[in-house]
């Protein structure tokens, strides 16, 4: 992994972004310490953020395959509490557990 120092990078973003393009990651570094890595962005990444990217690695979450429509998501039904439970009794209960 190449460094670059904040002058270095302000004075040459746009070679350094052509780099990266290319699949070189460039770390870099205010007065020898890490502040930001350039990488490039590729495969789930590239449609969201890391952390959504991990998600639907782990197949917990699936990429939206439309537009939200607001008027119709409004109107859906809340979800009913499921019965059979006390929540001032699992309150009392975690307490004294020391959570």
């Amino acid at each position: 992994m190449n460094t670059a120092n904040i002058s270095y990078t302000r004075n040459h973003l746009s070679e350094m972004l052509s780099r990266v393009r290319e699949g070189e990651t460039i770390l870099i570094v205010d007065r020898q310490q890490p502040v930001a890595r350039l990488e490039p962005v590729a495969g789930p990444s590239a449609q969201g953020l890391p952390w959504q990217a991990d998600l639907m690695r782990r197949g917990l979450v699936r990429p939206a395959r439309g537009r939200l429509d607001a008027k119709a998501f409004g109107a859906m039904p809340l979800p009913k509490p499921r019965g059979g439970g006390d929540i001032l009794e699992a309150l009392l209960a975690e307490r004294e557990e020391g959570r």
